[in-house]
């Protein structure tokens, strides 16, 4: 092994030394004339980690070194973006010298950044937004260290991919990918495909050129980490040219830390002829053209994390939690700058965006217990995810004052109620009332000045703290209300009854609802009054409905909440809410769950806490004893048994769909349950899993507050997983330490998902209407307002933000098809433009002046297509 120089004692000269060995090397190549017989193969090295996760204080200077030791090796960097701010600062002599290499074209071509997402980020656990972000800020960031560097490939040594990269990648000028992740699977890997490259098509069409996992590339024996492709050994090499394979390429990103050089000759019977390359050079001078076609479906990522353990559930809420409120902020303010100017806060959203992207880091979530006691990566995320929270809700408070005017009399109070998306909404919002308004009768008007339905919020002393009422909105805008004294208006609505027969009945006008305390609170009925009174759940199931149910190995059995008869108490009774809280046990734990529903609104609402008594085993069974990291079986694998909350639905032939970052994917699985390493199942629900009958008249979606798994099969009931307790990847024992927190809800429907609009369904729940109290109506002039509607449905408003002088609106065509739509924009467009993500003008658009000062560019956008425009916009 050469050792590392003093990274104090190279000097330039010695880099040019370090040219000048390349240009020998490549005469030397050029000159020298070998065997014909044996087929060349290819391998990336390189090196993987950062300052968070691992990059010791040498790394800089030892590639630096090692380049000049080995003028045939070249390397692949997935460095956490950030480390380059702490290598400028701690060792400026490595951090000029390697800079110096990347500016000068003999040694560049050497080096190449696969990867300059933000926060390593697994990509297919996030929200579309923050994919693009990953790639936004990383990018950045690099460029800011390294101007010359122009990103070619991505390549990850994680699996760290998701159905939807493609458009991403290509609209940030990415030409290429790869798909391997050979040397670290802990985590998972993608389906094997092919026999070379392939045109990997992503959902709304976009292709990019990629090397998957071969065909041939097999899982490693007596290994749960690696596939045959990690050190280019003979008998991978010999497979994949018999397979035909052309120009085999092997690859592993070695951890940063791992000072050995060169990773070709770390295992026995290394292939040769076998040559280092980037993968850049491999694509643009090695590698075939591909013939062959690949719909990477959100099926072929074959990943699995230790779904359902407490850690990582609190996790995957803390970052869902700072997603939603993170873009909410960002186009809050945006509205708020184009009605009234404001002073862009773009300092304190780039530090909210920094720390979310960093709380989506791999580490974070298959690794949380990693670090030192009280700085572990899960603290971490609680960390970085309550930075951003409260940035976000600086920013939003920071909008809503910008549009206020100066006080009045406190005998009237406004409540304005903003809406982030692109539909006009009429939901339930609830505003606290301000003191000395608690103790009387209050009406709510709209900007008719006529009553709208509302209805009282008490505290435990019976004591008015807030009122709920019915609000409606226009797209991305606001609608003012004015709160007066007054008695209410008296509104049938929604209620809830306890019957003869012990049950509990809950109602509103698209529900009826039957609830069974004797069987722990399960739901006996549920009936959809505006699909022609359709019960959803198959009473003949042996599972109940909204059963909680899993196996606790130390008792070795099954317990679940309908074996105990449960309590329910009538919380909230209409007329536009009504909440009942069922408490029950399952074994010897108690739980709480509210389920709410709300007049007009076609979510079914669950809030559930389990009071944990110590820290019980939940799944399959214990490893605590006999745990081997290779042993391809482990029981936090298995679904099945873990606790799970249960949904036996009254729908023949059963079709599932879930979505993904700018994706929804038709499952092509019999069962979602697997138990070993090299037989993964995709049972990922990010957002939300819908199922629907074999004719797709009916269905019901399942909406979740976390990235986790879920259950299904075509004998099993469609299932949410609420936890696994025991031991884990590596060992760990991922325990029980508290209560168990979980918020999900339920939309029954007509038609498939798209017809059923559960994206946008999806949405609203995320991004929930903002409310605000003021003493004096807004400085806009209007009590109602919208900056941005389109003529069309299906589409999604995923951020809107102020950059330079323009501004940006980004939108994802989620349920639409290719038809155009028009966006009607309040104010005087100068110049609008398509872009693309790394900011090249595609398209400049035609404007439309409307009435009112108003403007409208129309655009298609393809099934699950993402554009970005750019508006130079007076306002109004």
């Amino acid at each position: 092994m050469i050792q590392a120089f003093d990274h104090h004692s190279l000097t330039r000269s010695r880099l040019r030394t370090l040219k000048c060995s390349v240009l020998c090397f490549s005469c030397f190549v050029l000159l020298f004339t070998t065997s014909t017989q044996a087929q060349k193969a290819y391998f990336i090295d390189g090196y993987h980690g950062g300052i968070y996760g691992h990059f010791p204080r040498w790394q800089t200077q030892f590639m630096v070194d090692q380049l000049l030791a080995h003028p045939d090796w070249k390397i692949n960097l997935e460095i956490e973006p950030e480390t380059w701010d702490s290598v400028k600062v701690y060792d400026p002599v490595a951090y000029q010298l390697f800079k110096e290499a990347l500016d000068d074209p003999a040694t560049a071509e050497r080096i190449e950044f696969v990867s300059p997402a933000y926060g390593q980020s697994y990509m297919y656990n996030i929200s579309g937004e923050s994919l693009i972000r990953q790639f936004e800020y990383g990018i950045r960031k690099i460029n800011e260290h390294f101007p010359s560097v122009r990103f070619t490939t991505y390549s990850s040594e994680e699996p760290c991919f998701t159905s939807a990269l493609p458009q991403v990648l290509a609209s940030f000028g990415f030409q290429y990918a790869s798909l391997k992740n050979p040397n670290t699977c802990w985590g998972g890997y993608t389906r094997a495909y092919g026999d070379g490259p392939v045109n990997w098509i992503g959902p709304d069409g976009t292709q990019i050129i990629t090397v998957p996992r071969y065909e041939v590339e097999q899982l490693e024996d007596s290994s749960t980490w690696q596939t045959t492709a990690w050190a280019n050994a003979e008998e991978y090499i010999h497979a994949s040219l018999e397979s035909g394979v052309d120009h085999p390429i092997g690859m592993c990103l070695q951890d940063a830390g791992w000072n050995g050089g060169p990773w070709l000759g770390k295992a026995k019977n290394t292939y040769q002829p076998s040559e280092y390359t980037t993968w850049r050079d491999y694509f643009q001078n090695v590698a075939p053209k591909p013939v062959t076609n690949w719909n990477f479906s959100q099926e072929d990522m074959l990943v699995s994390l230790m779904w359902g353990s407490q850690v990582l559930q609190r996790l995957a809420q803390q970052v869902r939690v700072a997603e939603n409120k993170i873009v909410m902020a960002e186009k809050l303010a945006a509205m708020s700058s184009v009605f009234h100017p404001m002073s862009w806060p773009k300092k304190e959203l780039n530090e909210a965006w920094r720390t979310l992207l960093l709380a989506q880091h791999h580490d974070c979530w298959i690794v949380p217990y990693n670090g030192k006691k009280g700085d572990t990566w899960a603290d971490k995320v609680v960390t970085w995810t309550g930075n951003a929270n409260h940035t976000s809700d600086s920013v939003m408070q920071l909008a809503v004052q910008n549009l206020a005017q100066p006080e009045t009399s406190d005998n009237v109070q406004y409540i304005n109620v903003f809406n982030t998306l692109l539909v006009k909404r009429k939901e339930t919002v609830s505003v606290a009332l301000p003191d000395g308004w608690n103790d009387t009768d209050i009406t709510v008007l709209d900007q008719k000045n006529q009553p709208v339905p509302s209805q009282a919020v008490t505290n435990p002393g019976n004591v008015q703290s807030a009122l709920m009422f019915s609000a409606e909105t226009p797209a991305m805008g606001y609608a003012t209300y004015t709160l007066k004294r007054g008695k209410s208006t008296a509104t049938e609505g929604a209620n809830a009854q306890s019957q003869q027969d012990g049950t509990y009945v809950m109602e509103t006008d698209l529900y009826k609802i039957v609830v069974d305390p004797q069987k722990g609170g399960s739901i006996k009925s549920l009936v959809a009054k505006n699909l022609s009174n359709r019960e959803f759940v198959d009473k003949n199931d042996e599972r109940s409905f909204n059963e909680i149910r899993g196996f606790f190995y130390e008792k070795d059995r099954f317990f679940s909440n309908v074996d105990q008869k449960s309590e329910i108490e009538i919380l909230e009774n209409g007329p536009l809410q009504v909440r009942v809280q069922i408490k029950g046990k399952i074994d010897v734990h108690p739980y709480t769950q509210t389920i709410m529903l709300r007049q007009g609104d076609r979510k079914i609402d669950f809030d559930l806490t389990i009071d944990w008594q110590g820290n019980p085993g939940i799944g399959q069974y214990s490893q605590a004893e006999n745990y081997k990291s290779t042993d391809r079986e482990k029981a936090f694998y298995n679904d099945q048994y873990k606790l799970l909350t249960l949904f036996p639905l009254n729908l023949e032939s059963q079709k599932v769909y879930k979505n993904a970052p700018f994706d929804v994917t038709e499952s092509k699985l019999d069962n979602t349950f697997f138990s070993r390493w090299d037989s993964i199942k995709h049972n990922i629900v990010v957002n939300w899993v819908d199922v629907t009958d074999g004719s797709e008249n009916y269905g019901l979606a399942l909406f979740t507050d976390q990235t986790t798994s879920y259950a299904h099969g075509t004998d099993y009931p469609l299932g949410l997983n609420l936890q696994y307790s025991g031991t884990g990847l590596w060992g760990r024992d991922y325990k029980i330490t508290g209560p168990s927190q979980v918020h999900y809800a339920l939309v029954p429907h007509q038609g498939n998902w798209k017809e059923a609009g559960i994206w946008t369904v999806s949405t609203q729940w995320n991004e929930p209407l903002y409310t605000t109290l003021t003493n004096a109506p807004l400085a806009t002039q209007s009590q109602q307002r919208s900056f941005v509607e389109s003529d069309g449905k299906g589409w999604e408003l995923t951020t809107m933000l102020h950059d330079e002088d323009d501004f940006l609106i980004r939108l994802f065509n989620a349920e639409a098809d290719d038809k155009a739509q028009k966006l009607l924009l309040d104010g005087n467009v100068q110049k609008a433009g398509l872009v693309a993500l790394d900011g090249r003008v595609i398209e400049e658009l035609k404007i439309q002046k409307e009435d009112g000062n108003k403007s409208a560019v129309s655009l298609s956008i393809p099934p699950f297509g993402i554009r970005t425009i750019r508006l130079n916009i007076n306002p109004n």
